[in-house]
């Protein structure tokens, strides 16, 4: 027979609050992982902002930017959702990625937030080939549909 797992106070990917036997008050952190789980799950940001927005929903989640200040204060990178009138700051691992409500676009985060630059149409050159421009256009209107570019 195998010894029983010891576990942790947290999950390891997303500090997501585990039960033990006997706890008092299982509901708080059993509520705080559904919280949390409901933010992950096909997460969506409004935008990216160093404030916390004055009137805000249950349910809306910001990448908090750099240099935060009030209630977001110390807590740059993470994503701050709102639930029961109280702020949540969910810490991102590398590979996330969340669809920003703002720009259209999906953000992934390595090491920071990230997201894709501008490409221009291909212009100039000697010798000028209209069908590969034109499947490099389509190529480029492709990735912005899906949100991968930004729109020009």
């Amino acid at each position: 027979m195998t010894d029983p797992i010891a576990f942790d106070s947290i999950t390891s990917r997303f500090a997501l609050p585990l039960l033990y036997t006997g706890q008092a008050h299982k509901e708080a952190f059993v509520n705080e992982a559904l919280i949390r789980t409901d933010v992950l799950l096909h997460c969506a940001v409004e935008g990216e902002r160093a404030t916390p927005p004055e009137n805000s929903e249950d349910g809306r989640a910001w990448i908090v930017a750099d240099s935060a200040s009030g209630d977001w204060s110390g807590r740059d990178g993470t994503i701050a959702c709102r639930a029961a009138g109280n702020w949540i700051f969910i810490t991102p691992r590398d590979g996330m990625r969340v669809f920003d409500r703002s720009s259209g676009r999906d953000r992934l985060f390595f090491g920071s937030w990230r997201k894709a630059s501008a490409i221009p149409e291909p212009v100039g050159g000697s010798t000028v080939d209209g069908e590969a421009r034109a499947a490099i256009t389509n190529l480029v209107a492709s990735l912005q549909a899906v949100g991968i570019l930004p729109s020009a």
